[in-house]
């Protein structure tokens, strides 16, 4: 009997304090795509059990976010963190976003990150070229990366300024550019 009494208790015990070791946090309610608005009606405030690696948004910021955009694709039912919610629409404002497509011989084999800073560099062509004028480089920095496993290539999103996006377009289309990693100091 006394056994029975103190695995109730331990139970109890144990049921108070998986109820109490939760937290409010934002949960998107409504699908958002990246570079919306979120409005009112796309958040709501739920009260689960988060696990430490996890940054869930607090509840209580849920006025503050409203008007802000979506950095990526909001799905309703997902929980909402941080990195999710932006002020900067990538393009911004005098940007363009230009994506190019590198084999492992014309990037560093350091993995490139988003907010880098990166030069491209006209390379050049198969006959190698090569003259004592300094090549085109570009400025630009990176948005995203992704690897496509089919080819071996990585694609480098890039934003670079607008009226360098067409001539940037058009020498990655031909495959002659290279791209420079610089310094990460921020």
């Amino acid at each position: 009997m006394a056994a029975l009494v103190a695995a109730g208790a331990l139970g109890t015990a144990f049921a108070f304090t998986s109820v109490n070791d939760t937290q409010e946090v934002l949960v998107v309610s409504s699908d958002v795509k990246r570079g919306e608005t979120i409005k009112a009606g796309d958040l709501s405030v739920v009260r689960v059990s988060v696990d430490p690696a996890l940054t869930p948004v607090p509840g209580s910021q849920k006025a503050e976010l409203e008007g802000s955009r979506a950095a990526v694709d909001l799905w309703a039912g997902t929980l909402l963190t941080e990195e999710a919610v932006t002020d900067n629409l990538v393009p911004g404002e005098g940007e363009s976003l230009v994506g190019i497509s590198l084999t492992p011989a014309k990037m560093p084999s350091e993995p490139l990150y988003s907010g880098d800073v990166v030069r491209i560099v006209t390379t050049p062509g198969d006959q190698g070229e090569v003259t004592d004028k300094e090549p085109v480089t570009i400025e630009a920095t990176v948005v995203g990366v992704s690897r496509v496993e089919e080819t071996g290539e990585t694609v480098v999103d890039v934003a670079v300024p607008e009226g360098e996006a067409a001539d940037l377009a058009a020498r990655a289309a031909t495959g002659r550019v290279a791209l420079v990693l610089d310094a990460r100091e921020r």
